[in-house]
């Protein structure tokens, strides 16, 4: 029985030294480092107070990196800065930022193990007069 919205990700891995390499320095964070059910993970940080899922990098057999299935969207303040990143980091731009009308904007790029992954920007909020 459905529970309401998604729990938790996992992002296919060949180089877990790499992924980690390519989305710390792509969003700035941390990864705490795990072996769960055997398997090599790297744990996305969860956002404190904020009602978001959170998931992993992971390196096993039948994790294979990918542009076919499902798309992870990444919420973002900074599409533009995120997307001229991409490149540095061994990434490519697949899908440039796009509006999505009153929703905000969203684009695409294969990450450092050819996955691709989305990311979300919420509209720009008008300054307050």
């Amino acid at each position: 029985m459905f529970a309401g919205g998604a729990r938790y990700f996992e992002i296919p891995a060949s180089n877990l030294d790499r992924a980690v390499a390519f989305y710390s320095a792509l969003f700035s964070i941390g990864f705490e480092r795990a072996r769960i059910d055997n398997l090599d993970m790297a744990l996305f940080p969860a956002a404190d107070g904020l009602p978001v899922i959170s998931g992993a990098l992971v390196v096993g057999e039948s994790y294979v990196p990918s542009h076919d299935g499902t798309r992870v969207y990444f919420a973002c303040t900074d599409i533009d800065a995120a997307l001229m990143t991409v490149p540095r980091l061994g990434g490519k731009v697949l899908y440039p930022k796009t509006s999505i009308g009153e929703l905000g904007f969203v684009a695409e790029f294969e990450d450092s193990e050819g996955n691709r992954i989305a990311l979300h920007c919420p509209p720009a909020v008008p300054p307050a007069s």
